[in-house]
């Protein structure tokens, strides 16, 4: 586990048409980590750049956001657990020690509770997003990397890369209800806005499997390109887009077809993915060069790039609501 190219013209182009074409006229920013830098970079969606750079030590992997937006979760590996960053002041203000496997994480959309899933300890950690104390710690499959929870706040869905499968954790209970076999490594996750269909990112069969959440069932499974790891919903949920670390490029998935429809060059070595409120900008966060390709999800085309810092990963939900 691994724990200057901005196209100025065309970003423009493309935010000035985006409002006169009806985009929702928020502006939130995207928070991407860069691994290698020890920094997450705050992109202003708006303008199309970077508005600071916020130091965070301890290799920072995966980013979760309150639902409010008012603080920003990043998993910090080499930091054993996670901090947190104060979006209005930019800055850290909380380090939550948890171990040295933490990496996914995600958090609910009631905004009490923060979720941590521990690589080598085959855990999920349960954390109150007041007190910042954990409160239970769950045992999944082997290597729990990616998670997402279900939008009315009920499941908390876990993918376990090194036990091919996807765990259902009650989040009452906090217990395991449900696991499900999917392709060979799964990572990243991606959920529906109605909590049914769940998408599991394959990184070694270069697949996806898509899950009837309820039954927690496999339903398709669809080829991408090569690596897959991470993915987003855009446009009402009718395309998945997938991330192919080693094609270095972006895989569509019609969602009612279950079909590859498009293949979209981004940069080298893509990692996270999360899309705009806007449902139809998706930006994607190049590992390799060190930047960020903004995916007009309509035109099925790279629009812009903005450059961020070295190893960007921003592995989860990194732009706000």
């Amino acid at each position: 586990m691994r724990l200057l190219r901005i196209d100025a013209l065309a970003v423009a182009f493309f935010f000035a048409t985006a409002f006169s074409a009806g985009f929702a006229s928020a502006s939130p920013f995207a928070y991407i980590s860069n691994q290698l830098d020890d920094s997450v970079s705050v992109i202003d969606t708006a303008l199309g750049k970077v508005v600071a750079t916020i130091a965070v030590a301890g290799k920072p992997a995966g980013i979760a956001l309150s639902p409010d937006g008012a603080r920003v979760y990043v998993s910090v590996p080499e930091g054993h657990g996670f901090a947190v960053i104060d979006a209005e002041k930019r800055q850290v203000v909380a380090k939550v020690p948890l171990g040295s496997g933490s990496l996914g994480i995600a958090a609910g959309p009631d905004g009490d509770k923060i979720y941590v899933a521990d690589w080598y300890r085959n855990t999920v950690t349960v954390v109150d997003a007041h007190s910042l104390q954990p409160i239970r710690t769950i045992a999944v499959g082997q290597s729990p990397s990616g998670l997402v929870v279900s939008p009315d706040n009920r499941w908390l869905y876990v993918a376990n890369r090194l036990s091919d499968s996807v765990s259902k954790i009650d989040l009452i209970s906090f217990s395991v209800t449900g696991t499900v076999p999917v392709g060979s490594h799964p990572f990243g996750l991606a959920i529906d806005a109605r909590g049914e269909r769940l998408y599991a990112i394959n990184v070694q069969s270069d697949d996806v499997t898509v899950i009837a959440a309820g039954r927690m069932k496999p339903v398709a499974a669809v080829k991408v390109g090569t690596r897959p790891y991470a993915a987003a919903l855009a446009l009402n949920g009718s395309r998945l887009f997938v991330t192919n670390q080693d094609d270095g490029t972006v895989s569509v998935i019609d969602t009612q077809a279950l079909k590859e429809i498009a293949s979209i060059e981004v940069g080298d070595k893509p990692e996270g993915i999360s899309t705009h409120p806007d449902d139809r900008r998706v930006y994607v966060a190049n590992w390799f060069d060190g930047d960020v390709s903004v995916i007009d999800a309509d035109s099925m085309k790279t629009v812009g790039t903005v450059k961020t810092g070295e190893g960007s990963r921003a592995f989860g939900q990194f732009i706000g609501k």
